[in-house]
């Protein structure tokens, strides 16, 4: 019998009552992500009354379209397909969540990398009729590439199968061998018909082999990461504020906790010092943990500047002008080995020039293309204080910006495998 939980190293818990889950979903066009976007939004009663009625005048047959929920261009109307990412907000009794709706189009890749960089999982939509497809093998890419802690295979169009199980296990089966290659940790698989409502919210009767849970299911127990709570304390400095003799550095603490009294390392200097307070919202604060706004001082009067990253001496960042990583190329111009370009890191910004590149499914090229997927190889005019992306997504990501006319041009995640 199917599970439908495949490769899935982590248990389903109750959540808290007030957590959030950031999700995103990606399908081909033709997939029916919007139809399912829209039925999850219309079965968990997230949709108020007129608009219902807005969907259901703009509907051309004697049911609304629910793909008109989350369609909200008029040129994706026109097209009948998804191009800019549309964020939901809607809420279970059991959860809150955050739904970056992204487009399928290849040509709007860097839309989808735009959606899932913050999102604790990934809704991945295949047609059943179709099977896994190189859009599929994309986005499964894409959810690898920004180490999305959970994904979600929804085989959609079940009822055009005949609900047939055969169906379901095959794409499962193609699927888990390509995430297998990208070294996904794991997914978990739910078929669903959206047109229908077959397992979007409430399981169906229609698959009595199935014996998973619906999508909604899934998606108000699936563990919320805390990734940032548990990961070392990076605290990038956004402003020196100068208060007489003593200067205090204004910020937001991206990960892990500080406390009055810690030690701690600025970078790239290495310099180190103790906090001797910390301000919150105006107020003296004993710790502070992810996420918080917040100004610090330290002991020692040390040459603290923008760009410059507080840490504990713990688990250090690598510091270093070699910078190699994951990326996905956002802007229309190309980018090509040789290229002088300015990295965006937190609240850093160098000069350097790209060393090397490889680009997905292109062997021998030189250059990225927008929305392609590859690796990088940057040399830096000064030292980047760098986490790997695996381990603190904010201080592991980095941009790529046209020196000429500030353009942003590629988005990079952090790769330290070959840094000790």
């Amino acid at each position: 019998m199917t599970t439908g939980v495949v490769l899935d190293t982590t248990s389903a818990t109750t959540p808290d009552p007030v957590d959030t889950l950031r999700f995103a979903t990606a399908g081909s066009v033709d997939d029916g992500k919007s139809t399912l976007v829209g039925r999850l939004l219309h079965d968990s009663k997230s949709v108020l009354a007129d608009q219902l009625e807005a969907v259901a005048r703009a509907s051309s047959g004697d049911s609304p379209d629910l793909a008109l929920l989350t369609d909200g261009l008029r040129a994706e109307r026109e097209q009948g397909i998804t191009i800019d990412v549309a964020y939901r907000y809607f809420a279970t009794p059991r959860r809150r969540f955050i739904l970056a709706d992204t487009p399928g189009h290849v040509q709007y890749t860097r839309n989808m990398v735009t959606g899932a960089s913050t999102a604790d999982l990934a809704v991945v939509l295949v047609d059943a009729r179709n099977g896994v497809i190189e859009q599929t093998r994309r986005h499964a890419a894409v959810a690898a590439l920004l180490r999305v802690p959970h994904v979600v295979l929804a085989v959609n169009k079940m009822d055009l199968v005949d609900y047939g199980e055969a169906h379901f296990t095959c794409i499962v089966e193609e699927f888990a061998g390509h995430a297998a290659e990208l070294g996904l940790p794991g997914f978990t698989a739910i078929p669903v018909s959206a047109l229908r409502g077959d397992n979007v919210v409430t399981r169906s009767p229609a698959m009595g082999w199935y014996e998973g849970p619906s999508l909604l299911e899934h998606l108000e127990s699936v563990p919320v990461t805390q990734d940032a709570a548990s990961a070392p304390p990076r605290f990038p400095v956004q402003y020196v504020i100068r208060h007489g003799p003593s200067r205090h550095y204004a910020g937001q603490l991206v990960s892990g906790t500080l406390s009055v009294g810690d030690p701690v390392v600025v970078h790239p200097s290495g310099r180190t010092s103790t906090i001797a307070a910390i301000d919150i919202l105006g107020r003296e604060a004993a710790t502070a943990h992810a996420g918080t706004s917040l100004t610090l001082r330290l002991t020692d009067q040390l040459d603290v500047a923008r760009g410059d990253l507080v840490t504990s001496g713990a688990l250090p960042p690598a510091v270093t002008r070699d910078v190699q990583g994951a990326v996905c190329h956002l802007a229309d111009r190309p980018l090509a080995v040789g290229r002088r370009v300015l990295v965006r890191h937190t609240t850093r910004t160098v000069r350097a020039v790209v060393r090397d590149l490889a680009v997905r499914g292109r062997a021998g090229a030189d250059s990225l293309a927008a929305n392609d997927l590859g690796r990088i190889t940057l040399r830096t005019a000064e030292p980047l204080a760098l986490d790997d992306y695996a381990d603190v997504r904010r201080t592991g990501a980095f941009l790529l910006i046209d020196p000429e006319d500030g353009a942003t041009l590629t988005a990079g995640m952090a790769d330290l495998s070959g840094h000790s």
